[in-house]
């Protein structure tokens, strides 16, 4: 069986810091999506958490990219944080991607649930009630409280083809360890950084982090696993203060490169 593709990006790309480190000092915000996309095939649109956009906004970034880039779109927060606003906000969350997946550059919906959701039968029944809400697109799940690292989880995962995220992130109290497992046909990772010691202060400051090489290597390892078992991986890069993320992601393209070469 062939490996299977990997494509990497980072989570976001319109940040003002990132200018003159990444994007030209003097570049227009409406311009970074088409830069960016001269750099990377993919990204994680992260703002839809904060706030549902026009149809419009995913249509104008639908034709800005060439036909091969791909976008992930991050679930609003009534859906994994306000959740008692779940079914108000769906309906509306779905009419405005509706353009982005009639383009066919929308591989699927991000939702990054609290450390404060963990394992429940309550939470479980959560889960499956947004599988069905959003039954139409591939869906990823991102926890950050360790009670979900169980085998019987991923089989669930599975068995309502619900795709795992991957994380790295600090070894603080109760969260997520540092491992690598799939649960549908995409494989999918995200890097926060392990900033211990600025997580719970807010701000940018808790993703002010630079992967080293030996770490990425450490991932290339765990991702070149979930090759053999996925059609295609995903790894992005959220540690974005300063071009962090943009230099990994970077990086860790040339690492994949010379492994698959």
């Amino acid at each position: 069986m062939s490996q299977s593709v990997v494509r990497i990006g980072t989570s976001g790309y319109s940040y003002k810091d990132w200018k003159g480190i990444f994007y030209p000092e003097k570049i227009d915000q409406s311009k970074m999506l088409d830069f960016y996309a001269e750099h990377f095939d993919t990204v994680e649109i992260n703002s839809t958490y904060y706030g549902i956009p026009r149809p419009q906004v995913f249509e104008n970034m639908a034709k800005k990219t060439k036909p091969d880039f791909e976008f992930i779109i991050k679930a609003h927060q009534s859906m994994t944080h306000k959740r008692e606003l779940l079914h108000k906000e769906t309906p509306v969350f779905l009419e405005a991607i509706k353009p982005m997946a009639e383009s066919g550059k929308l591989t699927g919906i991000l939702a990054q649930f609290p450390w404060s959701f963990p394992n429940t039968p309550e939470n479980l029944n959560y889960l499956c009630k947004c599988r069905e809400l959003l039954a139409d697109y591939p869906l990823f799940v991102e926890f950050r409280h360790s009670s979900w690292i169980k085998e019987e989880i991923f089989q669930l995962l599975r068995a309502h083809q619900i795709g795992y995220v991957s994380v790295d992130e600090p070894q603080l109290e109760k969260m997520v360890p540092p491992f690598a497992v799939a649960t549908a046909d995409i494989g999918y990772v995200r890097f926060h950084g392990r900033n211990s010691s600025s997580w719970y202060s807010g701000g940018s400051e808790r993703y002010n982090y630079m992967y080293s090489r030996e770490e990425l290597l450490e991932w290339s390892r765990k991702i070149r696993s979930l090759q053999k078992g996925t059609k295609k991986v995903y790894a992005f890069f959220n540690t974005s203060h300063l071009g962090c993320a943009i230099f990994n992601a970077k990086q860790f393209v040339e690492i994949m490169n010379a492994l698959q070469n």
